[in-house]
């Protein structure tokens, strides 16, 4: 865990840090302390991509996508041959609508509506899993948004079911949390670092006033409810997403009301930014939702494209990504969840092209490197 940049004993070549990569002219997968795991799954531009684009100091470099087992495997001799030659090696997407996605410790678990399952990308033994398919307990049927515990324990909130699944770092179903009787339309869920606290987004619909966010102890008992549906302080429409953040604040995506707003670990109401609009900073689509390890908040948006990096005051911070009618680095055509680890690798699912895209955050010492030794950076 203290090594500076990969997971042991995956894609050995690529063990490199930032600098080697960018002399080289690489941009393959560097996963930092995840793992290098997408030189098999993408067709790379020609040299690093980084945001915000040159000259400004890059904050963020493309890492890698996610799109099936190989993501996790080395390449064999002849897709090393036929990269170097083409750029390009065959994909196989293992997903068909990925939906929420989570990550820690080098566990990336996805959701998929449409395959009715969730998946773990396990980088310490280099396998693909899938859970929520088969057994007496434990089945998805439409599963949403994801969560993951400091422990691996991944939290599935089912919109079907209208029940909050818990299974272990393997898949292997633990418990259940909530009830029929409690949701209309779950549809997001959080979860503290210590699993002592899990909250739930209830979307309710067009004809319902159940929207709103439930909060439950580790056992699975309800604690409060907060909210109604409405416009003002405290008060949902058609909300979506949960995250919460190392101090203990939670934020909701208030998707209806174009918003996000911030409220205590007991659910009382502390503050709200954000507007529909077509400005950078604005809201007009927004479906995922995260917090980093510094209190910035992280939202997707399906009608720019794009995930915005906020600070808890609600400030913008950054723009990530762009249309794309290609499936391209940093190119999204219905960007959905998004997750930040304890490491700062940035997670986002794209729909469309049934992939999780993955960004490096880089350091101002690796950014000042970069600036000053790179003669393309400009």
């Amino acid at each position: 865990m203290d090594a500076p940049f990969l997971y042991p004993g995956i894609r050995g070549e690529f063990q490199v840090n930032l600098r080697m990569v960018f002399r080289w002219g690489i941009v393959l997968s560097v996963l930092g302390l995840l793992a290098a795991c997408s030189a098999s799954d993408v067709k790379e531009a020609s040299g690093p991509i980084y945001w915000p684009k040159p000259p400004e100091q890059p904050r963020f470099a493309y890492a890698a996508s996610l799109r099936n087992e190989n993501s996790l495997k080395s390449l064999s001799a002849a897709e090393k041959m036929r990269f170097r030659i083409s750029g390009y090696v065959e994909k196989k997407e293992v997903f068909v609508k990925p939906f929420g996605v989570a990550a820690h410790n080098g566990s990336v678990a996805v959701t998929d509506t449409v395959l009715r399952r969730g998946y773990i990308f396990n980088f310490w033994r280099k396998k693909l899993y899938s859970f929520g398919v088969v057994g007496p307990e434990g089945v998805l049927v439409k599963p949403m948004g994801v969560a993951m515990d400091e422990q691996q324990n991944i939290y599935v909130v089912d919109i079907s079911l209208r029940q909050v699944l818990i299974y272990d770092s393997m898949g292997m179903y633990l418990r259940s949390v909530g009830s029929k009787e409690d949701f209309d339309r779950p549809v997001g869920l959080a979860v503290t670092g210590d699993g002592s606290r899990i909250y739930v987004i209830d979307a309710g619909g067009i004809d319902s006033q159940r929207h709103r966010m439930l909060i439950y102890d580790g056992d699975g008992q309800r604690l409060t409810i907060v909210g109604k549906r409405g416009e003002g302080t405290g008060e949902f429409n058609l909300p979506t997403h949960v995250a919460v953040a190392p101090d203990g604040t939670v934020y909701v995506l208030d998707g209806g009301n174009f918003r996000i707003q911030a409220f205590t670990p007991a659910g009382e109401y502390l503050r709200s930014w954000g507007k529909v609009g077509r400005n950078l900073g604005d809201l007009a689509r927004p479906r995922g939702l995260a917090v980093d390890r510094d209190g910035n908040i992280y939202v997707t948006d399906a009608a720019y494209r794009n995930f915005q990096i906020f600070n808890p005051q609600g400030q913008l911070l950054l723009s990530i990504g762009e249309e794309g009618l290609e499936d391209k680095p940093g190119q999204f055509a219905l960007p959905a969840g998004i997750a930040v680890d304890e490491r700062g690798f940035v997670y986002v699912v794209d729909q469309v092209f049934m992939k999780v895209d993955v960004f490096q955050r880089v350091s101002e010492q690796e950014a000042a490197e970069i600036m000053a030794t790179e003669a393309t950076y400009q």
